[in-house]
């Protein structure tokens, strides 16, 4: 756990820049504060990008035409090393803001305020920023707008709030030795499923939860499945159908992980595989194994996990079985653009 002051600075300025930046600025502003073999990651459609000028053209000025005045509203803002490689990383969770003025991956403009949800990884490498994972949650804005391409959640979706404690934003340093206890009960959790994944059990007895988890936690989960509150709540709404309809679930690492104060995260590409039998999202089982990029961010109280903000690229997931919920979107709400 080093001192992560610049390149706190070096993100908290490219954040501020892009904000500012029109639609035709966007990639002066990437190739300012990028390296030259940059490598971008990003949800479906985008997936990875390796130059600015398509970063700047597939994902950031479309959004920026889309969602007019578009803030980055913080929640959580963290740096630390890489617990694989010691690579520096910054993450920044919250919201990107704005009025929806006109379509966006063929979703029907409202012009009226909305919320796109996002969490997004930089690493800092010789004071620049040489990889990015940037993942939004379609399915919580396409929600927002009215359109549900799957069936009923069975949690609960909605603009989710930061961290209780209002305490996400780490603009200085915290205590190296807090993070450690972060990150060490978050590695304890992951090791704890890992071992039962091993096991080949469909089930979770919930002590197994209990031993790392408060009883009051909350599961803020991405559009398709919502939010759960309580291990009870959580194991109904998402666990169980998750672990009772999936099967071959396969953990393949992260891309980085690590913690910072209270504060832990980490993304995979992927981090796992996994086959549907049936059942999860509401959904017939198909066979087909498919991989699943995942993003967790943690709140630590104590010694328990209180709070775990996640998105799942599930459009991606579905698009690997054959369907396409964007292009069924566009086909069925804005046949216009057909």
């Amino acid at each position: 756990m080093g001192n992560f002051s610049a390149s706190k600075k070096l993100v908290l300025d490219y954040f501020n820049e892009l904000e500012e930046a029109t639609s035709d600025t966007v990639e002066e502003i990437l190739t300012k504060y990028t390296t030259a073999n940059y490598l971008w990651r990003g949800v479906y459609p985008f997936r990875k990008i390796n130059n600015q000028t398509d970063v700047a053209r597939e994902f950031w000025q479309p959004l920026k035409k889309s969602l007019i005045r578009m803030q980055r509203r913080q929640d959580i803002f963290i740096a630390g090393n890489n617990e694989n490689d010691d690579e520096e990383w910054v993450m920044s969770m919250g919201h990107f803001m704005g009025n929806f003025e006109s379509d966006w991956l063929g979703i029907r403009a409202t012009g009226k305020m909305i919320n796109l949800r996002y969490a997004e990884f930089n690493c800092i490498e010789d004071g620049k920023i040489s990889q990015t994972g940037l993942f939004v949650d379609i399915i919580g804005f396409m929600q927002q707008v009215g359109i549900n391409p799957l069936p009923p959640d069975t949690g609960n979706y909605f603009v989710y709030p930061g961290p209780k404690n209002h305490d996400g934003l780490l603009f200085e340093d915290a205590d190296a030795e807090k993070s450690q206890k972060t990150l060490d009960l978050v590695n304890k959790m992951v090791n704890d499923l890992s071992e039962l994944n091993e096991t080949g059990s469909m089930d979770c007895p919930p002590e197994l939860l209990a031993r790392t988890w408060s009883e009051n936690m909350i599961w803020y989960g991405p559009g398709g499945i919502g939010a759960s509150y309580t291990i009870p709540s959580y194991q109904k709404q998402h666990q169980l159908p998750f672990r009772n309809n999936l099967k071959d679930k396969k953990f393949n690492g992260h891309v980085c992980r690590f913690s910072e104060g209270n504060f832990a995260c980490f993304f995979g590409w992927p981090n796992l595989t996994n086959t549907p039998i049936g059942g999860f999202l509401g959904l017939p089982g198909g066979d087909v194994c498919a991989d699943m990029q995942v993003v967790d961010v943690y709140r630590r109280e104590g010694d328990k996990l209180e709070e775990n903000w996640v998105l799942i690229d599930i459009p991606y997931w579905l698009k690997q079985q054959g369907v396409d919920i964007l292009e069924r979107t566009v086909n069925i709400t804005n046949p216009k653009l057909k």
